[in-house]
């Protein structure tokens, strides 16, 4: 098949995945999970139309940025099928990754600030740590990285 394609040709997931650089077996989830579409030919094969391309490459860019694939899915079933997505498409997707990946960006700085302290000891453990939780007075607040989950507030910052 040639590397030219028209806007009606049909693309085996062969090609598909060779063009995408995505697994054949990713594709098949992508697909199972509702992000693109196919249709079958007379020997039964999997059939993509070409815009699918455009969508794997932007589940792929989402994901690079650190867009979790439950908000991606959200965004391609927002999308127009069988047309290439408009700027105004592109500009609503674009505001709700600005949320996502700002929320994101706090958590990361957030890790990074608190890690500073528990790395200076070295024992890793809120549990053990008389700097940070003399006492295991943290034992109160629930099981788990209470200090590090997004949301919550820390007695050390205002």
């Amino acid at each position: 098949m040639s590397k030219n394609l028209k806007s009606n040709d049909q693309i085996p997931i062969g090609q598909v995945a060779e063009r995408s650089g995505i697994p054949i077996s990713a594709i098949h989830f992508y697909e199972r999970e509702g992000m693109i579409s196919s249709t079958r030919s007379s020997g039964n094969h999997r059939q993509f139309s070409r815009d699918v391309l455009r969508r794997l490459a932007f589940i792929r860019a989402s994901q690079r940025v650190g867009i979790p694939l439950m908000n991606i899915k959200e965004a391609l079933n927002e999308l127009p099928l069988k047309r290439t997505p408009k700027e105004a498409d592109w500009e609503k997707v674009g505001k709700q990754w600005h949320k996502i990946l700002s929320a994101q960006i706090e958590y990361m700085e957030r890790v990074r600030d608190d890690l500073r302290t528990c790395i200076g000891c070295g024992c890793l453990s809120f549990q053990r740590c008389q700097l940070v939780n003399q006492n295991d007075a943290m034992a109160s607040e629930g099981a788990g990285p209470r200090r590090l989950l997004p949301g919550t507030p820390r007695p050390d910052r205002s």
